[in-house]
């Protein structure tokens, strides 16, 4: 009889059973989980499919390269019930007189009038862009609009 010690222990023939090592290549197993063929299937497949499936996302998307967005008008806006507040009635409102009123700071951007407040005397306004309610308000006290 052999020696028995530790580095001669085997397990009894046929008592374990070699598992099956899948997606091997050929003779070695199965498709390891990657279904059968296909371009999924081989090795490295997957990378340049989602580039075919946006193929079609891309040619249907405008194009913005060659073309500026288009920049909102900025404007500086003042009330008509400012103007009641700041101006007597006959006078004449423009920019330059609400900054030398110190209404605003700067002449930089147009103004707008818009209709809040309310506006009981006659002005004579001049700017570049009116609000409906603003243009009732003025004409409705007797003054007149002038669009520059």
């Amino acid at each position: 009889m052999s020696e028995l010690s530790l580095h001669t222990l085997r397990p009894a023939a046929g008592s374990r059973k070699v598992s099956q090592r899948v997606g091997r290549g050929g003779k070695r197993g199965t498709t390891a989980g990657r279904g059968t063929k296909g371009q999924r299937a081989r090795s490295g497949g997957r990378n340049k499919l989602s580039v075919l499936g946006m193929r079609h996302v891309l040619l249907q998307t405008p194009q913005r390269r060659g073309h500026a967005q288009k920049a909102a008008k900025s404007f500086v806006t003042v009330n008509v019930g400012d103007l009641e507040r700041v101006y007597a009635a006959g006078e004449t409102v423009t920019l330059k007189s609400l900054v030398a009123k110190g209404v605003f700071k700067d002449t930089a951007r147009p103004l707008k009038v818009l209709g809040g407040g309310k506006l009981a005397q006659s002005l004579t306004v001049k700017a570049r862009a009116f609000s409906a309610g603003a243009r009732a308000a003025i004409e409705r006290a007797g003054g007149t609009v002038v669009k520059l």
